[in-house]
């Protein structure tokens, strides 16, 4: 289950995160990486969280001194999960669950008590596992005792495969108690299983959980359910007997997600947020205001600022796109807006820079749009770059994205000078216009539209590329906007304090 890269001590501060760094490429990953080489007075360790085993064979970051122990903890794993056999299962402990599950519902605030009771009940004396749950006559009684109380017009079939999908990976993280890393404090970096683990890990040692959000978990989840191909990968799984009201399936996934979330921010002290719009919405989703507080996002200006002068003397005509190519970024939309720029300004080229290996069935529906839509000689696929390299070629930044926190790439785009165009999600519009009032006052450092409007995206676009002195005053802004208000200094600063005040309570 685990993998032990060094000799494990006790670290200051046990890092959970999942789906991130150090196998996947991103802004949330390098964020991760910047914290961690940025305080090297403190040791890490980390517990990372993935779905199988094979989705993550390579480190894409090479692990800094500080970090001195890493365990993988995979939640589709069949490794402890035996062949099909009937048995009775514990009648008492799915009394306990049941009695959880209604406390839920009645969103009691001493659910998030008996919960961690619970979990750790199960992980002590071993009372009801994977197994337990999958194969057991208890579990088959509490999963049709419980669509009967929801929801008796669904199938019953889709209702009890959505069920164990649900729970299994909840099962997973119970037996990876035993070899989770050894740290004074623990850091989950969202809300989801990865905060989840975190409450067990509090309740089963007692220790102190904090929590970094930056996008948001709960609404990431959504976004990603009102999409039907789930659905289709169901199917490929379960054949055609998924065929009902999926509808009601996804508010039984959202309810899940948000009772995950409500108990993270629950347990989770101190709580902290990138920006003012995302603390908003914690509130929102069930976070107590006294808990929070906002450090936004730094970068190394040193290393970008030299960048400046490496720009060409001609407005380069080039947008680029840097992210993942996988829904939640919105790629088609940057494709459709290309497709308008490109019969305005036949000159421009479009490059999208990053990577198609973690969505390949969405990456390829990108590749066909844009040869449908005849720009395979405009959109040009640079894969993964060095972005400090990259940037001074570009005219502008185009972000298109359904979901964001605060994206770094913003940020590393304003040190070098870039103007950018970008959906009005997360943070955005904070940084492209200004968040305090004092920082408003510079005025725009680019544009922001809405979602999914590819026609506004490529406006602005044209706007932006179309004159240039227009862009010089844009250019001069991000410049000042980076200078004044995104030194990783701060961003370290504030973690130090943070670190040291959590560690000494």
């Amino acid at each position: 289950m685990g993998v032990n890269t060094k000799k494990p001590h006790q670290a200051d501060i046990g890092l959970i995160l999942e789906g991130t760094y150090p196998y996947v490429r991103g802004g949330v990953s390098s964020w991760i990486h910047q914290i961690i080489q940025g305080l090297p007075e403190f040791t890490f360790a980390i517990n990372f969280i993935g779905d199988k085993a094979e989705s993550y064979s390579t480190m894409h970051y090479q692990l800094p001194e500080n970090v001195i122990d890493l365990k993988c903890i995979y939640l589709v794993s069949e490794e402890n999960i035996k062949k099909p056999k009937a048995c009775a299962g514990n009648k008492e402990a799915f009394i306990q669950v049941q009695k959880m599950h209604d406390d839920f519902r009645s969103n009691k605030t001493s659910n998030y008590q008996a919960l961690g009771n619970l979990l750790r009940h199960i992980h002590q004396y071993k009372d009801l596992d994977i197994n337990d749950f999958l194969y057991s006559e208890q579990s088959w009684s509490f999963i049709t005792e419980q669509y009967e109380k929801s929801t008796a017009d669904s199938s019953f079939i889709d209702y009890f495969w959505t069920i164990r999908a649900m729970h299994q990976p909840v099962f997973a993280l119970i037996d990876g108690l035993d070899e989770a890393v050894d740290a004074k404090i623990f850091h989950t970096i969202s809300t989801g299983y990865a905060g989840l683990y975190g409450v067990m890990l509090h309740h089963l040692y007692q220790k102190k959980l904090m929590l970094t959000e930056h996008g948001i978990y709960t609404k990431e989840r959504k976004i990603d359910l009102s999409q039907a191909d789930w659905i289709e990968e169901a199917r490929k799984i379960f054949g055609d007997t998924l065929n009902s009201d999926f509808s009601y399936l996804r508010r039984l996934w959202i309810r899940f997600f948000e009772s995950l979330g409500r108990t993270v921010y629950h347990t989770a002290d101190p709580i902290i947020s990138i920006s003012e719009g995302n603390k908003r919405r914690q509130i929102i989703d069930g976070a107590k205001a006294e808990k929070i507080f906002v450090i936004a996002n730094g970068i190394n200006l040193e290393k970008l600022q030299p960048q400046r002068i490496k720009r060409p003397k001609k407005l380069p005509l080039v947008i680029g796109f840097i992210g993942r190519v996988v829904p939640i970024k919105d790629v088609k939309t940057f494709i459709r807006a290309m497709s308008n720029v490109c019969s305005a300004m036949p000159e421009v080229q479009a490059w999208i820079i990053g990577g198609e290996d973690e969505d390949p069935a969405y990456a390829l529906e990108c590749r066909d749009m844009i040869a449908s839509l005849h720009l395979t000689d405009k959109i040009i696929y640079k894969g993964f770059c060095n972005v400090v390299e990259i940037l001074p070629q570009l005219g502008c930044l185009a972000l298109s994205s359904i979901s964001e926190g605060v994206p770094l790439v913003i940020l590393e785009a304003f040190a070098c000078g870039i103007p950018v165009i970008s959906t009005d999600v997360g943070a955005c519009r904070e940084l492209i216009e200004g968040g305090s009032k004092e920082d408003i006052a510079l005025g725009s450092a680019g544009a922001v539209v809405s979602i999914a409007d590819s026609e506004q995206l490529a406006i602005e676009i044209i706007k932006l590329l179309s004159d240039a002195s227009y862009w010089k005053q844009l250019s001069m802004i991000a410049e000042q906007r980076a200078d004044k208000y995104f030194g990783e200094q701060a961003l370290f600063s504030s973690y130090r304090k943070v670190y040291r005040a959590v560690l000494e309570s």
